[in-house]
């Protein structure tokens, strides 16, 4: 039996045309090409348009689909040509995407998915053009990591909704009030704080959580974000940790809708990957993070929210999100 997936060759279409042609099964069919039966049964259900099963018209369908769509990313194209330049201004390939997609939702031809722009990146051969180009993001690897650093045995979450359904404004940090989630965790991974980073502001909320698990998360975030005003709590995104499997009830409490990453994916919540570096300098590697006071949290997050940003013209966060309610409140009292 096969240890590793090949694609089926049209001597391995023959073959099964052959055996259905015998009257064997599918298992069968599959011993004789030491193949998965699934491999087969896949096979015939896919490419059998008629009454029987012809290796020909398979082996073509199959070429017609390999060959679905075409490049997007061609040299000289205004396409490419915008990608590029977005890259060398420092944008990340996820904010491209989302950017063309918001500027030009009608248009498809003008828009590109961030991984079509990876793979276009790492598919440069070696020169000046790959090294500008690999250089441009924000971690600069030289060959492209898997997309999946191993199997994720962590179980799906119930009613997840997803990050790519999370709207437009929260991506471009146009508009206050889009949050990231995380847990740093402590020494032997049984202790943890809770993160949470308004993305326009960079605004730092730190929670106390008992543990790590689903109720102290749930307890934790509720506390500090009701610690501001409603209008400034629309969206949260998270990674698909189990402590967040009562999210629908965080969701109903604080009238804040719930998005999920995509697994191994922490470029789709920067603001909170970088807070969370930032926060090693007070909460080190190896500590054990039980001990911690709110307070003392708190304490920490201040020191966050009034360090000046470059990213927000040397404003600090607490300045930007103090603002930012000041003129919803502002609006609020104009509509009343």
């Amino acid at each position: 039996m096969e240890t590793g997936y090949k694609q089926l060759t049209a001597d391995d279409r023959n073959t099964i045309q052959r055996g259905l042609n015998e009257g064997l099964s599918c298992r069968q069919i599959a011993q004789r090409l030491d193949r998965c039966p699934s491999t087969v049964t896949r096979e015939i259900a896919r490419s059998q348009t008629t009454a029987t099963y012809d290796a020909v018209s398979a082996g073509r369908g199959t070429h017609r689909r390999r060959r679905r769509g075409r490049r997007k990313l061609v040299a000289g194209s205004p396409l490419l040509q915008a990608v590029i330049k977005d890259l060398k201004a420092g944008w990340s390939p996820e904010q491209i995407a989302g950017r063309l997609k918001h500027m030009h939702p009608d248009e498809p031809n003008l828009v590109v998915s961030h991984e079509t722009i990876y793979r276009y990146i790492y598919a440069q051969p070696r020169g000046e053009l790959r090294k500008t180009l690999i250089a441009a993001l924000r971690q600069a690897h030289k060959t492209r990591l898997p997309r999946t650093r191993g199997q994720d045995r962590r179980g799906r979450l119930r009613d997840m909704v997803s990050i790519h359904e999370r709207p437009v404004e929260a991506l471009g940090r146009a508009i206050v009030g889009h949050w990231e989630g995380d847990l740093i965790k402590g020494a032997g991974n049984a202790s943890a704080v809770g993160t949470l980073v308004e993305r326009k502001s960079r605004y730092v909320l730190l929670a106390k959580v008992d543990g790590a698990g689903a109720e102290a998360v749930l307890d934790g975030f509720t506390r500090r974000l009701r610690t501001l005003p409603p209008a400034v709590r629309k969206t949260l995104t998270y990674d698909q940790g189990k402590e967040m499997a009562r999210h629908q009830e965080l969701a109903q409490r604080l009238n804040i809708r719930v998005y999920f990453a995509d697994p191994h994916s922490p470029w789709q919540r920067p603001s909170n990957e970088n807070t969370n570096g930032l926060l090693r300098q007070y909460l080190p590697k190896g500590t054990d993070l039980s001990g911690m006071s709110q307070r003392y949290l708190t304490q920490i997050a201040t020191a966050l929210n009034t360090r000046p940003r470059k990213c927000l013209g040397f404003l600090t966060p607490e300045e930007v999100m103090s603002q930012e309610i000041r003129l919803l409140n502002t609006a609020v009292a104009l509509q009343s």
